[in-house]
């Protein structure tokens, strides 16, 4: 390994040699610690980029107020048939 230098580094280069080397490693580290903990907690996290199911959806507009009462009780005991019964409206 060829030196800057000539081969006379001073205390002081070798002192910012060392510092430097350490925070290398350090910033390499946290930087690899800091991903490996996003990868662990976005696997935990719920997809909540998923679509509401049709029943979340019917009691959503009751609560808004889009629909009455008799009409949620009636569309949600179509929603909990096998879908061969439908009434007419």
């Amino acid at each position: 390994m060829t030196y800057w230098n000539q081969h006379n580094m001073s205390g002081w280069d070798w002192f910012a040699m060392s510092i430097g080397s350490v925070l290398l490693w350090a910033v390499l580290l946290t930087v690899a610690v800091l991903l490996i903990r996003n990868q662990i907690l976005s696997s935990r996290r719920p997809n909540t980029l998923a679509a509401p199911s049709p029943e979340q959806v019917l009691a959503d507009r009751f609560a808004r107020g889009e629909i009455d009462e008799e009409d949620y009780r009636n569309r949600l005991a179509v929603l909990r048939t096998d879908g061969s019964r439908l009434t007419e409206h």
